[in-house]
């Protein structure tokens, strides 16, 4: 059996969910639909005509990218155009387009913890914290005969996190009242008599982002009719998601040292450097795609240097007399990203017959001479 179009970018989004996109991304699905059958699914960082001959080639469904290939409004659609050209290519042949940019970028397990994880960086946290999910406070009155099984269902969904604290709730006994109307099936009582039942009232904390999986959870294990619960907004912050990652390199290295163990993990041909070459190196600030106005970020978070992309010339300038190191290693280490999300994805499909293969396309714009 193949996966629909919309269960393949489910299960993706539970690694991206799309609120985790800056308010001004081009994410989503940017061409073609996913109210189709998808056979394979081909992770690329960018949609370039190689790419699409390759998906093409390889009986493609569904393409999806880090790169946006609608980044602009279209004034037209003329197919004797680069651009033009590549989305006739991939309408006649119905390859579907979905993009993930930056909510790719901010997510645990993202683009930016699989650099950080190739370098083998320690004690993370994030070069600059971009979303709070919200907390809610769910209350549901369970029957003490199903009070266990709605828990489970819970804690299973994601609800009941405070910290590094796990499986949390607290639970009162008391009285339930209810009268069954004419037409009913209750799972205690009958119609038309006031019922007495002993019920335990559940309290747990539920990410914002987890809500509606929660609360559907819980009523397919509550064995009511109808479900009693309420849901609170609280003050209590939650997880904070961020862009970019600092962190510790284990045993240090001089900035020489890390400049070639960064071509070495990120497979770069070369790196441009800022900064003495002797300089020894504790804390590494890492950010994947074009990172010059995080270089105040990476200082204020105390790094030694900013490893990232697209770094200008005056920016350089800047670091220098401010006393960062930079490490360009280009806008195309984000590549890590294909092995990485084609790996997740598959391990999500694996019950179903949809294959998930990375883009083998170097689409690296520059050479190295």
């Amino acid at each position: 059996m193949f996966a629909k179009g919309q269960t393949v970018i489910q299960l993706f989004e539970k690694l991206a969910p799309k609120h985790y996109a800056m308010s001004d991304d081009k994410i989503g699905l940017q061409l073609g639909t996913l109210q189709k059958e998808i056979r394979k699914v081909l992770i690329a960082l960018d949609v370039t005509d190689a790419v699409v001959e390759e998906a093409i080639n390889e009986g493609i469904d569904l393409i999806i990218a880090h790169h946006a290939i609608i980044y602009r409004p279209l004034p037209h659609l003329q197919t004797d155009t680069p651009a033009g050209r590549l989305y006739e290519k991939l309408i006649k042949h119905d390859i579907a387009v979905y993009i993930a940019h930056t909510n790719l970028d901010v997510a645990e397990g993202g683009v930016n913890d699989m650099l950080v994880q190739a370098l083998g960086l320690t004690e993370l946290s994030s070069l600059e914290d971009v979303h709070t999910d919200k907390l809610k406070k769910l209350v549901v009155f369970v029957p003490q005969t199903h009070h266990q099984q709605v828990l489970d269902a819970l804690f299973t969904a994601g609800a009941g996190w405070v910290g590094q604290y796990s499986s949390c709730s607290f639970s009162t006994p008391g009285t339930g009242t209810f009268l069954p109307q004419e037409g009913t099936t209750p799972f205690i009582g009958e119609a038309g008599k006031l019922e007495r039942a002993q019920e335990v009232r559940v309290e747990t904390i539920v990410p914002e982002s987890l809500q509606r999986k929660a609360v559907q959870v819980m009523i397919k294990a509550h064995p009511y009719e109808e479900v009693a619960y309420d849901l609170y907004p609280l003050e209590l912050a939650g997880k904070v998601h961020g862009l970019g990652r600092v962190g510790k390199l284990p045993g240090g290295a001089t900035l020489r040292e890390l400049a070639e163990l960064t071509k070495q993990a990120f497979d770069v041909p070369a790196v441009r450097v800022v900064g003495d070459l002797s300089r020894p190196i504790c804390k590494v600030a890492v950010l994947g795609g074009a990172g010059s106005r995080y270089v105040r970020h990476a200082l204020f978070a105390g790094a030694d240097v900013l490893v990232t992309g697209d770094i200008d010339y005056h920016t350089a300038h800047d670091a220098a007399a401010a006393g960062i190191a930079l490490i360009d290693v280009g806008h195309n280490v984000e590549k890590i990203m294909k092995r990485g999300v084609a790996d997740y994805l598959a391990a999500q499909l694996v019950k179903t017959q949809t294959q998930v293969i990375a883009s083998q396309v170097e689409t690296e714009p520059f050479q190295f001479l």
